[in-house]
């Protein structure tokens, strides 16, 4: 086979990379190179994501270091006895595809991932001194390296204090799942990894008898990914595991990635992929968990056979099963019911709580707010309005249900 060109490896293991959806920014310090000696900058922010047309999160110069892998899991498409082209970068071309793009003005930073060669320690070795090479080259730019959890803490601690943000993958919702369809990993391992990450994060951010720290290590923190759709897992699964891994590993994010169906997959993989509104819901019950103070027990139910409602999105599903609580007055409500009302998110209830001191609003006015008053109508009062018996309609629910379009086959 002829010698593959950069432009060959590049085209290979950014399409590879794909499958990772765990690729946001937010939350990284801010850096910047006006004083002329640095390249590139990036902002407390985030920087500026891209979409494919599935609708997945394909930000930064996301690529594999290499689609080479030593692991056979059932899910992945690179696993060691899959027949798919394989090629390598090696340190230097990622540092010079990094460095050229980001000069060009084409990204804003690196996601680095990579399959297992030779071993854990190995393969860690050489993401770290990518990431290495490009912050002694003066690049300010974000840096996400997903980091293997078999590799030594040593190794993962050099990464966290030139890396932005550490991932590490705990694969599929249960350990169950992780055993039966990728057997060489571990998933108390995995976890074991992650509790380092943490304790070394909080080492690194306390502050000696000088009040200094000794380092900035992984100051975007570290997030996770976890596959939906490759076992049986229900919703009520998935999300209690995201729970408690926010909890016991102090989590920036938990992405939820919908399984993709893979050439010659095995026989115990499902043939056809989940709806990605499944993983839409997942991403917005998610948010209600963390900021809105509502229970997993609340949104999920073993009712529903623990799965969310496709149709509708989890608070709209709360609200319409819990008619009872509302309608909820705008002018006179606690922060916490208005959190409730469909249509009014957090920024919304902060300008509502704000504005309502100087006199009582209407939906007009909460429309003008950033409110989706469409959302809100049935479920508040509000100065010149009442849902009057809108709340118990019949068809309450059905107004909010797109029609769809009925399948030829």
């Amino acid at each position: 086979m002829a010698k593959m060109t950069i432009q060959d490896k590049l085209a290979l293991l950014s399409d590879a990379a794909k499958y990772d959806a765990s690729c946001a920014s937010s939350g990284t310090s801010k850096r910047g190179s006006r004083d002329g000696t640095g390249l590139g900058s990036t902002t407390g922010s985030g920087i500026c994501h891209a979409y494919a047309p599935d609708g997945r999160c394909i930000s930064l110069l996301k690529i594999l270091m290499t689609n080479y892998c030593v692991y056979d899991c059932a899910y992945c498409v690179n696993r060691a006895s899959s027949n798919v082209l394989r090629a390598r970068f090696t340190v230097d071309e990622v540092v010079w595809l990094t460095t050229e793009f980001y000069r060009r003005n084409y990204i804003e930073g690196l996601f680095l991932s990579s399959g297992i060669i030779k071993s854990s320690d190995y393969t860690m070795e050489e993401m770290v001194r990518i990431a290495e090479k490009l912050r002694a080259g003066g690049f300010r730019g974000y840096v996400h390296l997903k980091t293997i959890p078999e590799a030594s803490p040593e190794l993962i601690e050099r990464a966290g204090l030139v890396a932005d943000r550490l991932s590490i993958n705990v694969e599929l919702p249960t350990d169950a799942s992780v055993r039966s369809l990728a057997p060489e990993k571990d998933p108390v391992g995995i976890r074991k990894a992650m509790g380092k990450v943490r304790l070394t994060k909080e080492d690194y951010a306390e502050r000696s008898f000088t009040g200094r720290r000794r380092a900035k290590f992984a100051p975007a923190g570290q997030s996770t990914q976890m596959i939906v759709g490759a076992d049986a897992a229900d919703d009520a699964t998935i999300l209690g595991n995201a729970s408690r891994l926010y909890g016991a590993y102090g989590l920036k994010r938990v992405y939820y990635s919908a399984f993709s169906p893979i050439p010659d997959s095995s026989a115990v993989l499902p043939l056809i992929d989940p709806p990605l509104m499944r993983e839409h819901r997942l991403y917005q019950a998610d948010w209600l968990l963390r900021f809105y103070d509502f229970e997993l027990g609340e949104i999920v139910t073993r009712d529903a056979g623990g799965m969310l409602d496709l149709d509708v999105d989890p608070k709209l599903a709360w609200a319409l099963a819990n008619r009872d609580r509302f309608p909820v007055d705008v002018n006179r409500a606690e922060k916490a019911m208005l959190l409730r009302v469909p249509g009014f998110g957090t920024k919304i209830v902060d300008r509502i709580l704000k504005a309502r001191r100087q006199g009582a609003l209407g939906l007009e006015d909460i429309r003008r707010m950033g409110g989706r008053v469409k959302a809100a109508r049935a479920f508040v009062t509000a100065k010149g309005h009442h849902p009057s018996g809108a709340l118990d309609a019949a068809d309450l629910r059905a107004r909010f249900v797109k029609p769809k379009q009925m399948e030829l086959f």
